[in-house]
């Protein structure tokens, strides 16, 4: 059972469009809301795109930058704080919790997307020019 949940989990980090289209899916069964389904879908699969940015780093360079990706993220977390006590003149932690969430999502995706394309072509040019 636990080699099942391993191998599951380890399809999510690794391709986590696959965790956010199947979560998409259910919600959507559930919820009959576009909109409301998308909205979730990225919720729940930040993690997702957080983790594997962080194997990705692992794989292309071969050393752990965790500590960097939670030191983004707290600088993040500060900026929206910041912005939304300039902007509102309180603190809604609920509103910029969510657009905190919502912004590492962006973050994370388009770092997912980048590394991947870096690592393809990394390996393509350092596979045919050691050959």
């Amino acid at each position: 059972m636990s080699t099942i949940f391993s191998s599951v989990l380890t399809v999510f980090f690794t391709l986590p469009f696959t965790g956010s289209i199947l979560v998409y899916f259910f919600i959507k069964l559930m919820t009959k809301n576009t909109r409301k389904s998308i909205h979730k879908a990225l919720d729940y699969t930040t993690i997702l795109y957080i983790i594997s940015v962080h194997f990705l780093i692992v794989t292309i360079w071969g050393k752990s930058l965790f500590w960097l990706i939670i030191l983004i993220m707290i600088l993040i977390a500060m900026m929206f704080v910041l912005v939304h006590w300039k902007v509102k003149e309180e603190i809604d932690l609920k509103k910029v919790m969510k657009g905190f969430w919502r912004f590492n999502f962006i973050v994370f995706f388009l770092t997912y997307i980048s590394l991947t394309l870096y690592g393809i072509i990394y390996r393509t040019v350092t596979f045919t020019f050691s050959s």
